[in-house]
């Protein structure tokens, strides 16, 4: 009898909704990992662009602001109060000033520093003063008369009293820079004074700007102080005051290129005007002028942010240098990064100030342009 052959186990036949086999299993793996590496790529490709765009955004904001910087870096000149010595009367001793601070204006200087060559230490314009003679304070003077100047007509009735020393002021020509705006000149920026007039509760401070209405801005101030306004854009006609924002004095040149005149400084001493520099940082390059200084034909000029050149008075840098008890250094040269003979081969015996400024000014211009690139062309501290 032949015996029954053992039966192999039979396995279950997969049913529907069971596991696919593994070659399947392995095919949906592949699929959903390639979706992940696309949908990924996506995203990286999306940010991508966004930062491609962002980019190129700023790089455009970059260059917009770029064209429209404008003069970053500032010119200063000191002289000694002296040279008003020079002269034979006071009417001669105001237009004299008057001739210095034209020459700076024309130039774009932003700081006069006046100081005096025999140490006085006298650093306020406030007072009455003995006059302009050989004992006199000739620095007092000059620096009274530049500020007058500067300062646009509308507003000297309130910051310059009747005094001895402004008694021929008319004589003066008019500086004429841009700050000096005409009753229905449009600008976007004005000079202006707080007016003392009340304001309601959450209303700005009322400043003559030298319109016909006055401005609101946009803070309370005390009346009486001189403030630089930023006028609003969009105005309306039919409103009684116009708005505007007060403003650093020093952002017409740096935003918008717009040369608005200088400050006066007054220094007890030739030291003084290094030391006390109204710049965190300083004067970055100095410059002494002197005949026996190098020719300025060979000078080049590096990129700066303060320059300061310094004239010296009737018997030159070397007196001041003499009477400064700070300095101990015979020679001037040493104070400066340079040194320069500004009129080489020059045919007078002497060059008066007023005219070393404008002879030195003129022949640094170029120079300072070519230090500073194209935007200086355009004109914290």
């Amino acid at each position: 009898m032949v015996g029954k052959m053992a039966e192999k186990p039979r396995g279950k036949r997969p049913r529907d909704g069971d596991e696919k086999p593994a070659s399947g299993w392995k095919k949906t793996r592949a699929e959903r990992k390639q979706k992940i590496k696309q949908f990924k790529e996506m995203n990286l490709l999306k940010k991508l662009e966004k930062q491609k765009l962002k980019e190129m955004k700023v790089q455009k904001d970059l260059e917009e602001a770029k064209e429209e910087k404008g003069r970053l870096y500032t010119v200063s000149v000191a002289l000694p109060g002296s040279v008003l010595d020079n002269a034979q009367s006071p009417e001669l001793r105001t237009y004299l000033a008057g001739q210095i601070a034209r020459a700076c204006t024309v130039f774009c200087v932003d700081e006069i520093v006046v100081f005096d060559e025999q140490g006085e230490d006298v650093k306020s314009v406030e007072g009455e003063f003995r006059g302009v003679g050989k004992k006199g304070h000739g620095s007092v003077q000059l620096a009274r008369i530049l500020q007058y100047l500067e300062c646009p007509q509308y507003l000297r009735k309130s910051f310059f009293p009747k005094h001895h020393d402004l008694q021929f002021a008319g004589l003066l020509n008019p500086l004429d820079s841009p700050h000096h705006m005409r009753l229905d000149e449009a600008a976007e920026y004005r000079e202006g004074v707080v007016v003392d007039r009340p304001s309601k509760p959450g209303k700005g401070s009322l400043v003559n700007c030298g319109m016909k209405k006055e401005v609101r801005i946009d803070r309370q101030l005390q009346a009486g102080l001189r403030v630089t306004v930023q006028l609003d854009g969009d105005q309306n006609p039919d409103s009684k005051v116009k708005k505007g924002t007060v403003v650093a004095p020093h952002l017409p040149r740096t935003r918008s290129g717009l040369y608005w005149g200088y400050t006066v400084r007054l220094a007890s001493c030739l030291s003084a005007v290094f030391t006390e520099c109204p710049f965190k940082e300083g004067y970055d390059l100095t410059i002494g002028t002197s005949e026996r200084g190098s020719s300025i034909d060979q000078a080049s000029l590096p990129s700066f942010r303060h320059m300061l050149m310094v004239f010296g008075g009737l018997q030159g840098l070397e007196t001041s240098v003499d009477f400064d008890p700070n300095l101990q250094v015979a020679d001037p040269q040493l104070l400066f990064h340079h040194y320069l003979d500004t009129c080489p081969g020059q045919g007078s015996r002497t060059i008066r100030t007023e005219e070393a400024i404008l002879i030195s000014l003129s022949a640094l211009r170029p120079k300072i342009v070519s230090a500073n690139g194209a935007t200086s062309t355009s004109q914290d501290t």
